[in-house]
Formats: C-alpha cells, structure tokens, sequence
C-alpha cells in the first residue's frame, strides 16, 4: 500500500509570497554586486555603520566571535550535520535535502559571486557577498521553511515566521562580522539576500525532483510510494 504523500518542503501556501520576495533578493543581490564592484573602500553606509558597530570589546567579541565560529567550515559541518540528523530522526529526508542542498547552494553562489564581483577588504580578501551571513540565513530559513509545514501555518504566519527567521540569523551573523570588520556592511546585505534569493528556489527544486522520483512506477510497475 502507497505511504501518505511526503509533505513540500516550500509549503504550497508560502509558494507566492515566497518566491516574490527571492525575485526582490535576487535584484538586490545583482545592484550592490553592481555598484560595488571592483572596490575596496566602504561606502557611505558602510562607513556609518562601521563606526557605530566595529571594535566591539568583552564579553561582545567572544559571542562574535563564537558566531562568526558558526559560518567557518568546521562550525557550519557541525551545525548542518546536527540538523540533518535530525531531520532523519523525524523521518523527513526530503528536509535533510533541503538542509544540504539550500546551504551548498547558497554559500556556494557566494563564492562564485566574490570573484564575480572583486570587492576587496583588509588588503584584498574578497568580501561581496558575504558568505557567513548566507550560510547561517539559508540554514534559519530552511528550519521556518520546515517548521511553516510541520505546524501547518497559513500563508501570513508562514511568511512572518520565515521573514522572522531569516532577519535573526542574518541580523546575529551580520553583526559579528562587522564587528570583527571581516565585512562591509553591504556585504551582509548582499549575503542576507542571497540566502533569501536562492533557499525558496532549491526549495522548489527539490519538491519537484522528489514528486517526480516518487511519480515514477518500480519495478512491479506500480507508482513508487511518497
């Protein structure tokens, strides 16, 4: 007998609002790669915002650095090997995809973009878009994005809940890499909206290919269960 239908991992009610709000990301992303691309000096934002955040002191810079921590590869395996796990406990493949699949594309397309780009700090590091504040953005958004389905949240609650998510991670991450003046200002935007651009899009991605994988008849020529 077939098993219930695996549950979207980009809930049906959010697909609209959703995805409206990654084509705006995406625009924001393409204007500040624009804008700043080839420089090596803050704008005039970043240099307000500079200002005010950078330098931190005890206790604050351990708990930027601790999060900053968070975003290195040591850090991000073991956060997203915990939340894949988890994800299997609760017998939700589908979401482990999601989990790795939305981050590696994420902080992948950052890469891809700093050397697009060529914005440079501290003597030439790369620096747009930043890939810190991706990760941990893609990785909050992909847990409401989950949690929206679980709980069976509609439409306004589900994109409150997302949006919510996301601004924490990216505002917390952000923060610290400012503060640790690994970033320009600007730079966590860009990362922010990255992650927001590209985890709704892998989202899709992966409902579709898993529908059509299930879709598929086995070898008794019956449709594969969900």
């Amino acid at each position: 007998m077939p098993g219930r239908p695996a549950p979207a991992v980009l809930p049906p009610s959010l697909r609209a609002w959703i995805g409206l709000i990654a084509v705006l990301a995406a625009l924001v992303v393409a204007l500040l790669g624009f804008l700043y691309a080839g420089h090596s000096e803050p704008g005039t934002v970043d240099a307000w915002v500079h200002s005010a955040v950078y330098g931190v002191r005890s206790p604050w810079r351990h708990v930027a650095l601790a999060t900053d921590f968070l975003g290195e590869p040591a850090g991000a395996a073991v956060v997203v090997t915990a939340v894949v796990g988890g994800c299997l406990l609760l017998r939700s493949p589908r979401a482990a995809v999601l989990v790795v699949a939305g981050v590696g594309v994420t902080v992948g397309t950052t890469t891809l973009l700093k050397h697009l780009v060529g914005r440079t700090i501290n003597g030439g590091y790369l620096s747009y878009p930043s890939g810190h504040t991706a990760f941990l953005t893609a990785l909050a958004l992909v847990g409401a994005l989950l949690a929206t389905g679980r709980l069976g949240l509609g439409r306004t609650a589900g994109t409150l809940l997302a949006l919510a998510a996301a601004l924490v991670a990216g505002a917390t991450m952000g923060w610290a890499q400012v503060a640790l003046g690994a970033h320009y200002p600007t730079d966590v935007l860009g990362g922010w909206c990255t992650a927001l651009a590209l985890v709704p899009a892998t989202a899709w991605l992966v409902d579709r290919t898993a529908d059509r994988m299930a879709d598929r008849p086995d070898n008794t020529g019956r449709h594969q269960s969900h």
